[in-house]
């Protein structure tokens, strides 16, 4: 099991670490990529990693190519017809119809009908040939530039390691915009729905090919966040992801925030606030040394934010303090969303369940 799946896919949590074999059909190897996922009675209470809304609806995704849907906000789950069973980690819908999921084997899906059929629109057997491709031809252009070089060999890597890595998260500004992230730096955007996909990684301030574990917003500004501490924001000016200094060095899991003020979040509790556009950075004294792995906003603005272990914490004051939610029932949690009723949905080893907030 890779570094990554084990981040992302264990919630930073031994009790999470569950292996995937590929399944094998009378002694023949048959790849993920090319077995739809099995429809499962218990699908709800697999283990799920990623989960956001379509409108009224709740997505949620997981493993095997889980995709469950629920219009009664998460009382019952119904499940999506899916063309693979590559594990699944995040989920994003910019309009209620339109949404992408992604996950391992550089795998994304698109679904044009609110989460209930999907199709692929890319996987990693065609990522290494894409960033071939194009920094071939951003080379040729520019013989003598040593990072265009670096990412030709990088890209031929790529093609030569096969469909080996994945996409960690995704987030569309709208129904044609959208930008994929995962491990070692990988990053594309699309301009056209994911028709296309255009590889970022030379407009990264990440040299080091950290992996990517999130990209999100705050109000207007674009983040991404992963290992060692790496912030990085979109500059609208030269379209390049800008890193930002941060008092942290350990992975950073996720980003929340509204206009004016944007929140970081990941290992041992350590949360960081902004109110300049990411120049400067306030840690926020959680209380608990729990690595946070989720976070939604409410309709009236309070923010949440969700630890490895279940506990939630809820921030009334734009994320300057937190207080603990007392009733709450411990277990592993990989993704939160607030429900349309006001509940808390969460998603992680033992499936899908509600929590009331207080």
């Amino acid at each position: 099991m890779t570094m990554i799946k084990w981040f992302l896919l264990v919630a930073l949590s031994a009790a999470m670490a569950v292996p995937f074999t590929r399944p094998v059909i009378a002694g023949d190897f048959v790849d993920v990529l090319d077995t739809p996922a099995l429809r499962s009675e218990l699908a709800a209470h697999s283990q799920m990693t990623g989960l956001t809304r379509a409108g009224e609806r709740l997505v949620a995704v997981g493993q095997r190519g889980h995709i469950l849907y629920s219009d009664d906000a998460g009382q019952h789950w119904q499940q999506a017809k899916v063309p693979v069973s590559s594990d699944l980690v995040a989920v994003h819908f910019p309009v209620p119809q339109q949404g992408w999921a992604v996950g391992h084997d550089g795998v994304v899906l698109h679904s044009s009908d609110a989460g209930q059929t999907w199709v692929r629109q890319l996987d990693g057997r065609q990522v290494g040939p894409i960033m071939l491709d194009y920094y071939r031809q951003q080379l040729a252009s520019q013989p003598e530039d040593a990072d265009l070089q670096a990412k030709v060999a990088e890209a031929q890597r790529m093609v030569e390691e096969g469909a080996d890595k994945p996409f960690l998260d995704v987030w569309f500004a709208s129904e044609q915009v959208g930008y994929i992230v995962g491990a070692f730096n990988l990053i594309f955007r699309t301009d056209d729905g994911g028709l296309h996909w255009t590889p970022l990684l030379d407009r990264t301030d990440n040299p080091g090919a950290l992996n990517l574990y999130a990209v999100r917003p705050a109000g207007d500004d674009l983040y991404i966040v992963g290992e060692q501490g790496l912030v990085m924001k979109l500059d609208r000016g030269s379209d390049r992801f800008m890193a930002t200094r941060t008092p942290y060095n350990g992975s950073l899991f996720g980003v929340t925030g509204k206009t004016g003020m944007a929140l970081v979040f990941g290992l041992r509790g350590n949360v960081f606030r902004s109110t300049d556009g990411g120049t400067n950075w306030t840690r926020i004294e959680l209380g608990l040394p729990l690595s946070i792995t989720a976070s939604s906003v409410t309709s009236d603005g309070r923010i949440l934010l969700v630890s490895q272990a279940g506990h939630v914490l809820v921030s009334a004051d734009e994320g300057r303090s937190f207080q603990l939610q007392a009733n709450t029932v411990l277990a592993p949690v990989a993704a939160a969303q607030v429900d349309s009723g006001g509940s808390l949905v969460l998603a992680g080893t033992r499936g899908l369940r509600q929590l009331p907030l207080e």
